[in-house]
């Protein structure tokens, strides 16, 4: 007897993978924000605020390319000794997590 109820609740409980709800609710939206468009421009266009927090955050870093964006932020490929890394920081010189 409680091989035919623990073979029943079996059966049962496998046929209920297959069950499934109508779906009527609204469709999903998906928001994908993009990164804006960076333009290289010349290291001395860089503003003299986000040059002075380089060399505070970074000492003795080289600042070997810059990128610009439509919303004033930096984007500096920069060079401290043999590591190289790339930072964001915005025109008064704060730093942006990206």
């Amino acid at each position: 007897m409680k091989k035919l109820i623990l073979s029943a609740a079996i059966i049962l409980g496998s046929l209920s993978i297959y069950a499934s709800t109508a779906n009527d609710a609204e469709p999903v939206k998906t928001t994908v924000n993009f990164q804006s468009a960076y333009t290289e421009i010349k290291t001395d266009e860089v503003p003299a605020a986000v040059k002075t927090a380089l060399e505070t955050a970074y000492p003795g870093a080289k600042l070997e390319k810059a990128y610009v964006n439509e919303k004033k932020e930096y984007k500096l490929d920069i060079a401290v000794g043999d590591q190289k890394a790339t930072v964001y920081s915005d025109a008064n010189g704060n730093w942006l997590k990206i």
